[in-house]
């Protein structure tokens, strides 16, 4: 009976580990996967401004909207209870409408506006300027000098954005203004986002969260800019675009996200997902034949060199839940 028992124990063990194993491998894959699928979502960006000449607006608006039912959708199988309890908290829900309006309505509205002005590939990259800021204020309000890696990081971000905006030459900008300034501005949208929210992820689930802030964001932007009076050509190219944003680059990709942090954790998978902008600058080159420079590379790994320095600590949320 001993001899049994310990075998049996050791199998077990044995299991565990394997089951372990298989689950840190399949957390890397959807971590990974639901970073290029982001980024996969941006360069369909691009391809509507620049094909089908669609407003950034319109994107906005539609996007939130749909991408909000299908979360909400989503939740209501599997966290109906926490889709009430937030409403019954007062705190909590005024904290979700502004997370919805100041957080994630500006950060998804002018992350496509920035796209609209350049492209996806540099859009990306300045949004992915926000841990630097989110760093920059925890050192503000911790009443604390940045470490030598952090500082490391802000001068990286920093040098990184000066090559993307001027390729070198500080009298000339290789962008055009407003690409540069919705693309910084969607980085500080980027802050809120990430902080807004508190602990209500925690306590009530990202799809919970997200999905009522995409339908709260889609309704106030629906009146905002009188999504009525767009008058949209629709033809197959046009609804497969939006479609493949709404649905493999929000949905499916949050999805994939969600279930790499369940596996691996928010810090791994976070850092895994910082494949983002390196997937949106491939599949925008590759696609949409988008002609990056040498000094465009540099300025692309200077800025994702920063990510990953902060993303190494524990209290550095480099993506939180972003819907791109």
């Amino acid at each position: 009976m001993t001899e049994n028992g310990n075998k049996k124990r050791i199998n077990y063990a044995d299991q565990k580990r394997k089951n372990s194993e298989k689950q840190k491998i399949r957390g890397f894959l959807f971590a990974l996967f639901g970073g290029i699928l982001w980024g996969f979502s941006g360069t369909c960006g691009q391809y509507l401004f620049t094909f089908e000449d669609l407003d950034s607006e319109w994107l906005t608006v539609t996007r939130m909207l749909f991408s909000g039912i299908i979360l909400l959708g989503v939740s209501a199988i599997s966290h109906r209870e926490e889709m009430a309890a937030v409403w019954k908290n007062k705190k909590d829900a005024i904290r979700l409408v502004l997370f919805a309006i100041l957080g994630l309505t500006n950060c998804q509205y002018m992350y496509l506006t920035a796209i609209a002005y350049s492209n996806a590939g540099t859009a990306t990259v300045l949004q992915y300027l926000g841990p630097a800021l989110i760093m920059i204020i925890s050192c503000v309000m911790g009443r604390r000098l940045p470490s030598k890696k952090e500082l490391g990081a802000i001068l990286l971000a920093i040098t990184g954005t000066f090559l993307l905006a001027t390729h070198g030459n500080p009298g000339t900008l290789v962008i055009s203004k407003e690409g540069l300034f919705w693309g910084l501005s969607s980085a500080v949208a980027l802050v809120l986002y990430t902080m807004l929210p508190g602990n209500l992820i925690s306590r009530y689930g990202s799809t919970v969260i997200v999905g009522f802030g995409m339908m709260i964001g889609g309704i106030f932007l629906f009146f905002v800019f009188g999504y009525w009076n767009y008058k949209i050509a629709f033809h197959l190219p046009l609804v497969l675009g939006v479609g493949a944003i709404v649905l493999i680059g929000t949905a499916l990709a949050f999805t994939l996200y969600l279930q790499g942090v369940s596996d691996i954790g928010s810090v791994k998978a976070s850092m895994i997902a910082c494949v983002e902008p390196v997937s949106a600058t491939i599949i925008s080159a590759l696609w949409l034949k988008t002609k990056f420079t040498g000094i465009d590379i540099v300025g692309l790994i200077a800025i994702l060199t920063a990510v990953l320095l902060l993303s190494k600590k524990d209290n550095s949320r480099v993506k939180t839940l972003s819907v791109e």
